[in-house]
């Protein structure tokens, strides 16, 4: 059991130290790509967005609420 759990930790870390060295989990563009495209805009764009979210998220809440309400039959 110790080894066969030593042989599968040893195969992660080469394949970690595989990825590492090939730059498997470089990403060139991801710091390039994020001043480009990163502006007012679209930052009031995405704020507006999780409000839209917040609300309809709320408001499904409280439709539920009411038909929990609607549907409510006291115990006999």
């Amino acid at each position: 059991m110790i080894g066969i759990s030593t042989l599968l930790g040893a195969t992660g870390l080469a394949a970690l130290l595989w990825g590492v060295r090939t730059g498997q989990f470089d990403d060139q563009s991801k710091f390039i790509d994020a001043a480009r495209y990163d502006n007012e805009e679209e930052l009031r764009d995405a704020a507006m967005m999780e409000e839209k979210k917040k609300a309809r998220k709320k408001k499904q809440e409280q439709k539920e609420a009411e038909e929990k309400k609607k549907n409510y039959m006291p115990a006999d």
